[in-house]
């Protein structure tokens, strides 16, 4: 799998699971310790995230890695 299609599957899980649970960026960013902009870029392809920052928003949408990354 190319890292663009891998990107984009995060931001589309990042998306969706966001809206599951209501949150705007802003809480979200909160609650996962990055800043909004981040968010932004990152669920807008403009941002390659590292694995903590994966990590910590999974953690803060209560959500395991797998929902995020496509890792099978």
């Amino acid at each position: 799998m190319e890292k663009d299609e891998v990107l984009k599957i995060l931001a589309e899980n990042l998306r969706a699971e966001r809206a599951r649970k209501k949150y705007s960026q802003d809480k979200l960013a909160e609650l996962a310790g990055i800043n909004q902009k981040s968010l932004y870029r990152i669920e807008n392809l403009k941002m390659n995230p590292t694995i903590v920052t994966i990590a910590n928003l999974a953690i803060a949408l209560n959500v395991k890695l797998d929902t995020l990354l496509p890792l099978n």
